[in-house]
């Protein structure tokens, strides 16, 4: 099975800008993915602020299938 989420864009320094749902096809940026994840819409996800930013993080877990990238 497919990751649910993957990164499509990244700034020189490795912040994901831009995400794809693999299974609906949508298209979203780092702002629109965080609101997404806050509205509930992707429970295998979290918001972290990273160096004052919301960042969309995959939840730990044993598998690398979901990771962000």
């Amino acid at each position: 099975m497919p990751k649910r989420v993957s990164a499509t864009n990244e700034t020189a320094s490795g912040r994901n800008t831009r995400f794809r749902d693999n299974f609906t096809g949508q298209e979203m940026t780092r702002a629109g993915f965080v609101r997404e994840i806050e509205l509930g819409n992707y429970a295998n996800y979290h918001v972290r602020e990273v160096k004052g930013i919301k960042t969309p993080v995959s939840n730990p877990d044993r598998t690398r299938n979901n990771n962000l990238g």
